[in-house]
């Protein structure tokens, strides 16, 4: 049931559904009669072409944030997709758009009932941009949570020019952005990153000068210590073992003073700074390799998010 900007908009529409809490695949259904979202003044709606899977889904699925959730719900953050219908207070946005961003402004505090696992979603324009030119729209849903945590999380560790980082988990959605930021936008002179075996040539191929196979050496344990950890694993015990004197450790896992801790704010200003390197090429979308996932998929495709071995992004393509 695709819409073009313009046409006709369904009141009922496809979306995956959660009414218990669980794993994916006992709870997660198709639903044909999701009511469209309404839309809010500030908000745009969006026809889904294309979604990603984070790992915050598979924690709300599981009922972690139930103290500010509710079901049943349509899980998703990620989306790309076209503007449809624009609220009477949006200036930035009109129909016929191609947007992306991650719609959820707070993560963890009343995330969206109709999320972008949906024909249709709705997102307040603050937390969108438009898409750049050169990517699709699968390279585009990939993007949003991931690169502005990174660069959240690299801002509030103030990394600067000429300073070296270490990456934990270097392979994964986060990860892989954390990389390429610090690289080309923050200016750091070295950067080492943790990953498994298979993957240590993707981490060269982004930007690391030191990548280390965590199955073999404790990065804790090297000579070399670093200005800045970023730990996207939960291995912030260990982290602040690596850093230099005076140096930071963030976290993006759980709190572990005296790291920094933090949970995403969502919002299109990131993705606007951001939009020059993108469009360079400069920074990629990194996506595994067994996907898309077609929108048929979604239960297989968190199944294998939750094994907590995908490279880069989950995506799921073409949502009818």
């Amino acid at each position: 049931m695709a819409a073009a900007a313009g046409s006709t908009i369904p009141s009922h529409i496809k979306g995956w559904v959660y009414s218990e809490y669980g794993k994916a695949s006992d709870v997660l259904k198709l639903d044909p009669n999701v009511p469209t979202p309404e839309l809010k003044e500030d908000q745009v709606l969006i026809k889904v072409i294309a979604a990603a899977l984070n790992p915050v889904d598979s924690k709300r699925m599981l009922g972690y944030f139930k103290d500010s959730d509710t079901i049943p719900t349509v899980p998703g953050y990620d989306v790309a997709g076209v503007v449809v219908k624009v609220g009477s207070q949006v200036k930035n946005f009109k129909e016929g758009d191609e947007v992306y961003g991650d719609i959820n402004e707070k993560a963890l505090e009343f995330p969206k009932k109709v999320g972008s696992l949906a024909e249709y979603t709705a997102a307040e324009e603050r937390v969108l941009s438009l898409k750049p030119k050169n990517l699709s729209f699968v390279e585009a849903a990939s993007l949003s949570l991931v690169i502005e945590t990174a660069y959240e999380g690299l801002e509030r560790a103030g990394l600067s020019v000429g300073q070296s980082i270490l990456v934990l988990g270097g392979a994964g959605g986060v990860g892989t952005q954390v990389i390429q930021l610090a690289k080309h936008v923050f200016g750091a002179s070295r950067i080492a990153a943790t990953s498994s075996t298979g993957k240590l040539d993707l981490l060269k191929s982004l930007g690391a000068d030191l990548p280390i196979d965590y199955t073999k050496v404790k990065y804790e344990e090297l000579p070399e210590k670093f200005d800045v950890v970023y730990d996207t694993v939960g291995e912030a015990d260990r982290a602040l073992k690596a850093i230099k004197e005076g140096g930071q450790v963030v976290t993006i896992v759980a709190p572990h003073p005296p790291a920094i801790h933090f949970i995403l704010t969502s919002t299109g200003t990131i993705l606007e700074k951001l939009r020059p390197y993108l469009e360079s090429g400069k920074v990629k979308p990194v996506i595994d390799p067994k996907g898309p996932f077609p929108f048929s998929q979604v239960v297989e495709a968190f199944s294998y998010l939750d094994t907590h071995r995908a490279t880069g992004k989950v995506v799921i393509y073409t949502i009818p």
